[in-house]
């Protein structure tokens, strides 16, 4: 069963009435029984077939091991005017653009369409994109959709031809020939008169699939097949698609529309018609998708090929590989050669002397080059100089082959370069780009050596780090960099002493939790109390000032959590999220106070601090609450609770004002250190292999200082 039977007859019947209209009617002269029956059993053989051929979707280089209905899990396309891909905007602007979106090529602004309706509105539609953006499966889709007649979303009485440009492997091929050819597979009699008959009363809907497939030296021989046919038979809707780079023009009557990348919603629907059978499995790696630290592989969603290989990847273990490297490896493999070659696309001749290796190689330098300049987006003229410098540099590369035809080549077979802007370039995807910088440093140590000292605290090179770690077979020398660097980062007697408080107060004490997680929790609770009290003061001195949020604060979380997923249990930090949300300058005293006491007991009973006197603190917050809730309070009375408060909560923490009430810079070396760490920890999960030996020892020391840097803390 194939899920069309339902309306196979009645579209067979819908079919078979417009053959008979177009071809076989002449005036009141009945048609034979015997005719009918035979256009009926064609018209129903043709949509069986077209169903079959083209109502199924496989794609075996994303590891799709049986077909599905193309119906149960197309998600509708968008289309966009040409002129919002921001053809003539400078590499500047459309970075800039690029910072606003986020991880994403496609800019907020442009107008979207639904493909269907532009498809129903223009009669000659050029449809442009990348690879596996959906070209072919829209094109497919639009045909079921003529197919099913008033059950589907086209709205004209047409039929539907659909045929492959690359079959144009000869100059003595005509399209006429070709659709001829589809009608009399199918039975229907007198299939040459049928066709003339439907192209001269423009009943015919020609799906012309894949203009940049068709061999180079045939290429204007098909153009002007097509030109002709339009011309001659202009009455048809013509339906043609092409990838944007190969594309140059030449189709006057066309409206060029290109494919709008998948947005979140798309990205769901698609999810969840892929998962049809179990929502619970589509809502759950919906979910993981819009995590934060998934952000790098929902980019790749964009595109519907490589959407559907991380559906394929989902599906076999309910969840995302931790080796991130491995699945854009394979994303990235998918593009470099597995796709071209599943389509049976003639390969530029250049390919025969650029090897994959060598011209991964070749995209991996010239993305380092680029990242590391801050580059999303470059010059053509750029581009081909790194090329030929790269190509004149490798002992091994073959020197003759042009630097302009090899960036061409790369663009138009594998859309890994896409040319954005008049020749303004950038990769396809941002994630394939930090992938191949990643392949470039893992295969070097001094590169892992500069990537550590030069971008440890630069989110932008956050996911290089983490494809690193899962590139080298063993990551244990950059855990141990990144460590190194990151203890220098801790730079002033007030972090070096807080840091130190936090071992010494949390070392032997009652709590459960790994002594990295204690000390990591210590740091947070002394960072907390800090802002949540100098909160309370900013507002009893003015209740118009409020107080920045912390960035620490979250930091520390994130790094808690990292290191030890169970102390998310233990612990509710819900009071983390409200801590921010006590920077509000229209929340009252006494809800400050209400949020902080409850915490603070919560903190008393998981015994992470050794000797603090949480009793005390306890006592004291509940006596300025109480005091603060009367309305008749006056601002300074309320100051000076807040004050006694601040300086109860510092003698029963052992602590020094001096330690948590930090300075600009300190604070912002704090952020740092505690992101360095934080990202330590996902490094280690991304990575391969590291040695059990050497992950203690380095958890040993994560938030520790040597005894010789820092003086004696308070007795503890």
């Amino acid at each position: 069963m194939t899920g069309f039977e339902p309306l196979l007859l009645e579209a067979a019947k819908g079919l078979a009435g417009l053959v008979l209209k177009t071809a076989w009617e002449m005036g009141n002269k009945p048609i034979d029984e015997p005719i009918k029956q035979l256009i009926f059993n064609a018209s129903h053989r043709y949509i069986e077939n077209y169903e079959k051929r083209h109502g199924n979707l496989k794609i075996v280089c994303v590891r799709m091991d049986a077909p599905v209905r193309l119906d149960e899990v197309y998600t509708a396309v968008q289309l966009l005017e040409r002129a919002d891909v921001r053809y003539f905007e400078s590499a500047e602007t459309l970075q800039d653009l690029f910072r606003q979106s986020g991880r994403g090529f496609e800019f907020k602004n442009a107008v979207r369409q639904d493909g269907i309706a532009v498809a129903n509105q223009h009669q000659y539609l050029m449809v442009l994109g990348g690879p596996g953006v959906g070209k072919s499966t829209f094109l497919r889709k639009v045909g079921l959709e003529a197919l099913k007649r008033k059950n589907g979303a086209f709205q004209h009485d047409c039929v539907p031809v659909f045929l492959k440009l690359q079959d144009f492997k000869s100059k003595e091929i005509a399209i006429v020939d070709l659709i001829v050819k589809e009608f009399e597979t199918c039975g229907f009699p007198e299939p040459k008169k049928f066709t003339d008959a439907a192209l001269e009363k423009g009943k015919l809907l020609i799906l012309l699939d894949g203009l940049d497939e068709v061999p180079t030296e045939n290429l204007d021989h098909a153009i002007a097949e097509i030109g002709n046919l339009v011309d001659r038979y202009s009455k048809n809707r013509f339906i043609a698609s092409c990838r944007i780079a190969a594309y140059k023009g030449g189709f006057q009557r066309f409206k060029d529309v290109a494919m709008a990348a998948f947005d979140d919603a798309q990205i769901e629907e698609f999810i969840r018609h892929w998962f049809r059978a179990e929502p619970e499995i589509a809502t759950q790696c919906w979910d993981l998708l819009k995590q934060s630290e998934y952000a790098a592989a929902k980019e790749l969603t964009q595109t519907p090929l490589l959407l559907t290989l991380l559906c394929v990847v989902y599906d076999e273990s309910q969840d995302f590989p931790k080796n991130r490297a491995a699945l854009h490896g394979e994303a990235l493999d998918v593009l470099l050669k597995k796709w071209s070659a599943e389509k049976r696309l003639k390969r530029d001749p250049i390919y025969k002397e650029l090897s994959p290796e060598l011209e991964q190689l070749l995209l991996a330098d010239l993305a380092h080059t680029t990242f590391l300049g801050d580059e999303l987006f470059f010059s053509k003229t750029s581009a081909i100089f790194h090329i030929r410098a790269f190509l004149m540099d490798n002992l091994n590369a073959p020197k003759h082959l042009d630097g302009e035809a090899v960036l061409n080549a790369i663009e138009v077979q594998q859309g890994i370069l896409v040319e954005r802007a008049r020749d303004i370039y950038s990769f396809s995807h941002l994630t394939l780009q930090e992938y191949l910088v990643a392949k470039y440093i893992s295969e070097d140590y001094r590169r892992i050596e500069k990537l550590v000292t030069a971008h440890l605290t630069d989110e932008r090179w956050r996911e290089v780090f983490l494809l690193v770690a899962g590139l080298m077979g063993r990551a244990d020398d950059l855990l141990e960099q990144m460590q190194t660097h990151a203890a220098i980062l801790i730079n002033t007697d007030n972090l070096t002493t807080l840091i130190a408080w936090a071992d010494q107060a949390t070392t032997d004490s009652e709590s459960a939790f790994k002594p990295v997680v204690r000390r990591v929790a210590a740091i947070f609770l002394a960072r907390s109390l800090f802002h949540f009290l100098a909160c309370a003061l900013a507002i009893a001195v003015s209740p118009t000032r409020s107080l920045a949020p912390s960035p620490s604060l979250a930091l520390a979380r994130s790094l808690a959590f990292s290191l030890d997923l169970a102390f998310s249990f233990k612990l509710d930090f819900d009071f983390a999220l409200d801590l921010e949300r006590l920077f509000d300058i229209d929340l009252a005293l006494d809800r400050l106070f209400s949020v902080a006491l409850s915490v603070i007991t919560q903190w008393e009973h998981m015994g992470i601090l050794k000797s603090a006197n949480f009793s005390v603190l306890i006592a004291s917050f509940r006596v300025s609450k109480a005091q603060i809730s009367h309305n008749n309070q006056k601002p300074e009375a309320d100051q000076e609770f807040a004050r006694c408060v601040y300086q109860t909560g510092l003698e029963a923490l052992h602590l020094q004002s001096e330690w948590i009430d930090l300075s600009e810079e300190e604070e912002k070396a704090l952020e740092n250190y505690l992101y360095a760490n934080e990202l330590m920890v996902r490094c280690k999960e991304a990575a391969v292999r590291v040695s059990r030996e050497t992950w203690e020892a380095i958890e040993a020391r994560m938030l520790t200082v040597q005894t010789s840097e820092v003086s004696k803390t308070s007795e503890v």
